[in-house]
């Protein structure tokens, strides 16, 4: 049997035990235990959601070729590459971050399976890049065009970016933490120490290139997404002992994210979510490296924020990629809700904390993440993953192509169902064992063997055997998640009771082989209310996310609401054993609710309208007269610039000088100041097109511009307190010489000379009416 891995290296909190006596809220108090996560290869998932999803994952994995991976790694090392570059992102400025994310998820697939195709597909890619590497001659190894130019210009100082570029590159150190992490991870959890030396080289030529940076201009090319660069500098300090990759993980703080999160300070509104995720992650790590309660603060209060101000249902959050405002979720609703790759680092940072707070609150939200969020995110047929998971009325859930999509919630994906075997288990110092999660599986310690058997979670009932025990073993601890309306333990059929101690019933017993734990919990129908809107509720039944299935070509004004008091909910005719149930109060008709990780290529409904009688009497009109105007927007609408934020911006092309982005009453801007900004938006060549920008009406003060269509004026607009305290529409129509013949057009917004063009909010192409 195996206590630790190999190369463990990612959960061990010994400095814990040195600082236990520096008491914060953060920090681990003397009646907390200090945990170790079980180590993936000491764990085999058995029959149940989780082991299909880890099977499909697989597949997908075994079906793709290491050679079109690494394209451009040789093609920019001057070696002929062995295989045709994939299509999606990985044939853009992003590309390389696949291959992180590929090594990750082989070598955690080789650990929690112990199957050969993996490690010989992470042996594989290693002595490649060190090939790539040797021939480059200097330690970097990349595959992002333009890398070369622009690491220069970088370390000599010229540093420039619009947040999602660095000096033109879309995010190149994002891109080189996937990579230094698969590297790390083919060293940890498949034993490939090349892959460390690899590792070492390439950050020892970081450290080396950037040496000469002063403070503020590393800060300066830290407005570039950076992924969790802090993370893996601090992982490769605590396998090598080497202070210099710790005092460069230091440099990778980011003082105006990270400094109001030490104040515990919420400036998150307008954030790009998972920009800033890695960042807290790494924070949390460099904590249980050296103690500093300053990072234990920022990464402990960064977590109770995001899930108690801006979380949805299931455990996923921001809309379009970003951060809103706090407890304000009504109207951040949309088929871009819950990008997946956000709760694949909150359930990281959520993991990191846990280990100092041992507080069932956090396997509580693990619980609910991987449930509905994760297991939701995978078609559970092809196995292809979703960038968001959308929480709309209508949604439906968007999966990637196998070969030609690769996006960043593609690579997370990838590591997502392969590690669920280090997300159940912990080990305390004392040799007990905490079972987190109720996932079928089997564990193998030194000290003891046991499986986990049960259909949790459509069922109750979770089944431990113990199949071998030293002695000496006393302590288990269970989760008792606090949904549960109340447990019942038995052993060997007899009734047991423990200690019930922040969420973990403690059993100390005289353990034998052939033992068997019966756990059942008390699951019932629940609610969650969408954050800002005591008219939206979630249903749950236990853990489980329900959602409501909508009939194929459902047009919006029809989507239901449900007419119901608030208190209980006998409105759905709940049937357990199906783990499904039909409403009986909806209007103008009723769905069948069902748990949301099992819905796919299906429209739905997760957050419900619910009112009783007088009030939907009182908002019937609005609320139609609302969805129709919607409806007929959409319709009209061919494309959607949200402008001032990261991703739609790039991929609408965006340019422009002297132009900046910000982020007032709720709602992104950008405006240019003696100057301008442009982009390109899809129109129809076959008909009239109108362009609709809207604007706060409160701005006023020298804003005077020009709006051009490819070079042809179409407005001039000032903006002199036009509609003071609201948003506005303007709507301007494009001539038809402008758009005949052509699939899109570049739109620009330029100032008037000395004057400021904007700020605009947002930008959408229709079809005129």
């Amino acid at each position: 049997m195996m206590t630790l891995s190999m190369k463990r290296i990612y959960f061990i909190p010994f400095l814990f035990l040195l600082f236990a006596c520096q008491q914060q809220a953060s920090s681990p108090s003397n009646d907390r235990l200090v945990l170790t996560p079980v180590d993936i290869q000491d764990v085999r998932l058995l029959d149940g959601p989780y082991q299909h999803a880890m099977i499909k994952d697989g597949q997908w994995l075994q079906a793709l070729e290491p050679d079109r991976l690494l394209h451009r790694y040789r093609l920019y090392a001057g070696l002929e590459p062995k295989g045709e570059i994939y299509g999606g992102w990985e044939s853009r400025g992003i590309s390389g971050h696949s291959l992180g994310h590929y090594i990750s998820a082989c070598a955690m697939m080789y650990a929690a399976t112990g199957e050969a195709v993996y490690k010989e597909r992470v042996d594989y890619i290693t002595s490649e890049l060190q090939e790539c590497q040797e021939a480059m001659a200097t330690g970097y190894i990349g595959a992002i065009p333009g890398q070369d130019s622009v690491w220069l210009q970088v370390a000599a100082g010229d540093i420039r970016s619009q947040g999602f570029d660095l000096n033109g590159l879309w995010v190149p150190w994002y891109t080189q933490h996937k990579l230094l992490a698969g590297l790390v991870d083919a060293y940890a959890f498949a034993g490939n120490d090349a892959a460390l030396s690899v590792a070492r080289k390439f950050s020892d030529w970081i450290d080396t290139t950037f040496d000469g940076l002063t403070e503020e201009q590393f800060q300066e090319m830290l407005t570039c997404e950076f992924g969790g660069m802090n993370d893996i500098l601090a992982k490769l300090y605590q396998i090598t002992g080497d202070e210099k990759y710790l005092k460069l993980a230091r440099r990778f703080y980011h003082q105006s994210v990270l400094d109001p999160l030490a104040n515990q300070t919420d400036q998150l509104s307008g954030q790009h979510a998972n920009t800033q995720i890695p960042k807290i992650v790494g924070a949390a790590k460099l904590y249980e490296l050296k103690g500093d309660t300053k990072d234990s603060t920022i990464a402990a209060y960064f977590l109770r924020t995001v899930l108690n101000d801006h979380s949805y249902a299931n455990g996923g959050n921001s809309e379009h990629e970003h951060f809103g405002a706090p407890r304000q979720l009504e109207h951040r609703l949309s088929e871009s809700t819950s990008e997946t790759c956000n709760t694949y680092n909150m359930i990281k940072l959520t993991q990191h904390v846990n280990t100092w707070e041992f507080d069932g609150q956090w396997g509580d939200y693990i619980e609910k993440a991987l449930i509905n969020h994760i297991l939701a995110s995978q078609n559970p047929e092809t196995g292809m993953v979703c960038y968001f998971v959308p929480l709309d009325a209508g949604g439906e859930k968007t999966y990637s192509d196998p070969f030609d999509s690769f996006w960043c919630c593609v690579g997370s994906g990838w590591e997502n169902h392969a590690k669920y075997g280090g997300l159940i288990y912990y080990e305390a110092p004392d040799q007990s064992v905490v079972i987190d999660q109720y996932i079928a599986s089997a564990l193998t310690l030194d000290h003891i063997r046991l499986t986990q058997k049960s259909d949790y979670p459509e069922s109750a009932l979770v089944r431990i055997e113990i199949k071998d025990v030293d002695e000496a073993f006393q302590s288990l601890y269970l989760r008792i998640p606090a949904w549960s309306r109340g447990h019942q333990v038995t052993l060997n059929g007899k009734p047991i009771s423990g200690l019930l101690t922040n969420g973990y019933l403690k059993l100390d017993e005289k353990w034998a082989a052939g033992d068997e734990i019966a756990l059942s919990l008390a699951m019932d129908l629940h609610a969650e209310e969408l954050l800002g809107s005591d008219k939206k509720i979630a249903m749950f039944y236990g853990p489980t996310l329900l959602a409501g299935a909508l009939p194929q070509g459902m047009e919006p004004h029809n989507y239901p609401v449900f007419l119901a008091d608030n208190e209980g909910y006998d409105w759905i005719d709940w049937d357990a054993a199906k783990m499904s149930g039909k409403t009986q109060v909806g209007y103008p008709q009723d769905v069948v609710m069902m748990p949301f990780y099992q819905l796919y290529e299906q429209p739905y409904v997760v957050y419900l309208d619910r009112y009783n009688e007088e009030d939907w009497a009182n908002h019937k009109e609005k609320v139609e007269a609302e969805r129709r105007a919607q409806e007929i927007l959409d319709t009209r609408t061919m494309d959607v610039l949200r402008i001032g934020e990261m991703q739609p911006e790039r991929d609408h092309e965006l340019v422009g000088e002297n132009t900046e982005s910000g982020e007032a009453f709720n709602r992104k801007w950008r405006h240019a100041t003696d100057g301008w900004f442009a982009f390109q938006m899809t129109v129809d060549p076959q008909a009239s097109n109108e362009l609709m920008v809207t604007y706060w009406g409160g701005d006023a003060g020298n804003r005077e511009f020009q709006v051009l269509a490819d070079g042809q004026i179409i407005a001039t607009q000032k903006l002199e307190r036009n509609r003071p305290d609201e948003f506005y529409d303007e709507v301007y129509e494009l001539p038809r010489n402008v758009t005949q013949g052509k699939q899109k057009v570049s739109i620009r917004f330029e100032s008037l000379p000395g004057k400021t063009a904007g700020g605009v909010y947002g930008v959408r192409m229709l079809r005129a009416q």
